[in-house]
């Protein structure tokens, strides 16, 4: 008897866009249809990647990394993740949603970071082989609703939230760009609304990849 087919989904957008909340709906509704998932993160979702997360987040030194050392840390940490739980947890049969996966690096780093896309896709294709989410989903919103949202929250931002507005408008505009180019691998969702709405436009949107 052959295995189901396991599937890949990325949730993508600026902070406070909502993707942990969405990440645990979606995984909920596809796990009430009797479908095996697994929820993970990036960086982190292995303990290697875990530890390289941490040093990104809270890096050593007033300084931080350079814009080619964080990308290379990113690089490193999916590359783990990827080869110990995300194509073990496809090759079972089970879906695999991801709270930030490439994307997040070609728009971070490789657009409001000035590495370029090149940069990066390069790093993917000999850390982890190229791979892609089956979908990826990406939550969008107006700044001034995000911004909020973040204020909401009350937690201390980390090396990467705590950057500038200009920088977080930087990264919003890569992941547009990178939408546009890819029509068919993302699918764009309005991240307003209560969760449930949400949800509701989620699942309309990876209608076709659910048996």
């Amino acid at each position: 008897m052959s295995l189901a087919q396991g599937r890949f989904i990325a949730f993508e957008g600026g902070e406070g866009a909502g993707k942990s909340t969405q990440a645990r709906l979606l995984a909920e509704a596809l796990r009430a249809r009797g479908l095996g998932v697994v929820v993970t993160r990036e960086p982190g979702g292995t303990p290697g990647a875990e530890a390289i997360r941490s040093l990104l987040l809270h890096p050593p030194g007033e300084a931080g990394w350079t814009p080619e050392a964080e990308a290379l840390l990113f690089a490193a940490a999916r590359a783990d993740h990827v080869a110990r739980l995300i194509r073990p947890t496809l090759a079972r049969g089970e879906w695999v949603i991801c709270d930030r996966f490439v994307d997040s690096s070609r728009a971070y780093q490789g657009g409001a970071g000035g590495l370029g896309d090149a940069a990066v896709t390069a790093l993917h294709a000999f850390g982890s082989d190229g791979l892609r989410p089956d979908r990826v989903i990406l939550l969008e919103a107006e700044e001034a609703a995000l911004a909020g949202r973040l204020s909401a929250r009350g937690a201390a931002a980390d090396a990467i939230e705590g950057r500038s507005a200009a920088y977080h408008r930087a990264v919003a505009a890569a992941f547009h760009a990178l939408a546009e180019a890819d029509p068919q691998g993302f699918a764009r969702i309005d991240a307003l609304g209560s969760p449930e709405e949400v949800h509701a436009r989620i699942l309309a949107a990876i209608a076709d990849l659910i048996p």
